[in-house]
């Protein structure tokens, strides 16, 4: 019986869905800290890429181990990009912006234009149509983000490499929530089989460019395991994973928009980097513009 067929029987609630959304945004928010942390330590992107994916690829062995590398009645052009938009492409992209970027401006730009990307490929390519409310909300997350990008710009300084590369990480994910919510894999199998393949994309990398990760004190490995390999690379990927399944493809993204407010919050409390108005302001909008985009108050 293929992956296909086998997943199709235990779709997720719609309160799972919802659960899986709020986790995944917070353990964002986190990720973004923690990633733009590492610019002052002695781990790169390919050392962080290596405990991100390594670590969920190890814990999720007996499941990719029992799909394959290449699950039956999965296309291989989904699983690829699936394995790009979520696993080692997007994770390069967004890491050397971020270690470049300070994490308040990179969390807007990048959590914010995660639903709209969604939201315009689903339209372009797949038909759906967004009614009013939900199209509403979206403006909102628009909206939102420009009232955060514009404060941070001039207060904390977004950089050239977090303006070309953070809406290509967006892309990126939006890409792989479409070709997930088709592939037919279940969440732990699709974070298994992304996290195999990622980590041995990460493997030539690591041979050319070198790994510092023999050298790195405990405690600059400890917080970079909790946060990338057992909470981003694990639960966060099986989260979003349950809420694609549960909410759709658009409808998932939406929440994404959340991670731009908390990421702002916490650069400011955490990374002491400075938080003003524009943040209070735009979390009410981007609020607002969730709650819409999820269809709370759609009619159908």
């Amino acid at each position: 019986m293929s992956v296909l067929a086998d997943s199709r029987s235990d779709s997720p609630s719609v309160a799972a869905g919802y659960a899986g959304a709020v986790v995944t945004v917070l353990i964002w928010a986190a990720w973004v800290l923690a990633t733009r942390h590492t610019a002052s330590t002695s781990l790169g992107t390919v050392d962080i890429g290596l405990i991100r994916y390594g670590i969920p690829a190890l814990v999720l062995a007996p499941v990719w181990l029992r799909t394959g590398l290449l699950p039956r009645g999965v296309p291989r052009a989904t699983l690829a990009i699936m394995v790009a938009g979520s696993g080692f492409l997007f994770f390069q992209v967004t890491a050397g912006a971020l270690q470049a970027t300070p994490a308040g401006p990179a969390g807007i730009l990048l959590g914010g234009s995660m639903p709209l990307a969604t939201a315009l490929i689903g339209m372009a390519l797949f038909g759906e149509r967004p009614d009013r409310m939900r199209l509403l909300g979206l403006g909102a997350i628009v909206a939102g983000v420009a009232i955060l990008l514009g404060g941070s710009i001039r207060e904390s300084g977004m950089t050239l490499a977090g303006l070309l590369l953070l809406p290509v990480g967006a892309v990126l994910w939006a890409s792989f929530t479409h070709a997930f919510r088709r592939s037919g894999l279940s969440a732990l199998q699709g974070t298994a089989v992304i996290a195999v393949w990622s980590f041995l994309a990460h493997l030539p990398l690591a041979a050319l460019f070198g790994v510092s990760l023999h050298r790195a004190p405990l405690a600059e490995l400890l917080p970079q395991v909790a946060s990338q390999g057992l909470l981003s690379g694990l639960v966060a990927t099986f989260a979003y994973g349950t809420a694609i399944r549960a909410l759709g493809g658009s409808q998932a993204a939406a929440f994404t928009a959340i991670t731009p407010v908390l990421a702002t919050v916490g650069g400011g409390y955490v990374l002491g980097e400075p938080v003003g108005l524009f943040a209070v302001a735009a979390a009410l909008v981007v609020g607002v513009g969730v709650a819409l985009s999820t269809g709370v108050l759609s009619k159908r």
